[in-house]
């Protein structure tokens, strides 16, 4: 992978495009049946990397950072953003913890795409990304 995408994402929509990325490499990875990750032209380990930094980006989101104009809007995002940093360190515990592993088989990733803290970062993700869209956010 280029070193580009080692850099941390910048907004929490690269950040959600980060994680995305990483899930659907997560799906495909599992599928191998690999025992180990040795010769992985995918770069899982790398991706998880990215991916462990873009929670750092939306553990440190604020709700003006989901353009939030203010008032009871503000306060509904900031809920959501409470849910969703919750849901952070949940996946950020699994992820830091595959890749404190010597090496990483599909089976792990397999079991990793159907934990329940993973699921439910995305689920909050894809909330959040369709409502940055009709925000119109960069």
């Amino acid at each position: 992978m280029a070193s580009s995408e080692f850099e941390k994402p910048r907004s929490v929509a690269e950040a959600i495009d980060a994680i995305e990325a990483t899930y659907e490499l997560m799906l495909a990875y599992a599928a191998q049946g690999r025992e180990r990750e040795e010769d992985d032209p995918m770069g899982i380990r790398q991706a998880l990397r990215r991916a462990s930094l873009a929670l750092d980006v939306l553990d440190a989101a604020t709700p003006r950072d989901l353009g939030s104009p203010g008032g009871a809007v503000e306060q509904a995002t900031g809920d959501m953003l409470a849910v969703l940093k919750q849901d952070v360190v949940k996946a950020r515990a699994a992820f830091r913890f595959v890749l404190a592993q010597r090496s990483i088989g599909s089976q792990m990733i397999d079991n990793i795409n159907a934990s329940i803290h993973v699921r439910a970062l995305l689920t909050d993700l894809f909330l959040i990304d369709e409502a940055l869209k009709s925000s119109d956010m960069p």
